[in-house]
């Protein structure tokens, strides 16, 4: 568990860079555009969500 700690604290611009390579080689450049929309659709769908949520429960708290 000490270790995971210290290799999850030490993430640093190499290991980002190191990350982004391995990221590249598995997808291909082409695939990764639409990974990113993906993503994007995902973050807005799951903001949209928690609004409807707190809309929820202000007017169940009226």
């Amino acid at each position: 568990m000490y270790t995971l700690n210290i290799f999850l604290g030490m993430v640093g611009a190499p290991q980002v860079i190191v990350i982004l390579v391995a990221v590249l080689l598995l997808f291909g450049g082409k695939k990764i555009p639409e990974l990113m929309k993906g993503l994007g659709q995902g973050m807005k769908e799951f903001k949209n969500a928690t609004k409807d949520i707190e809309k929820t429960q202000e007017k169940i708290s009226e």
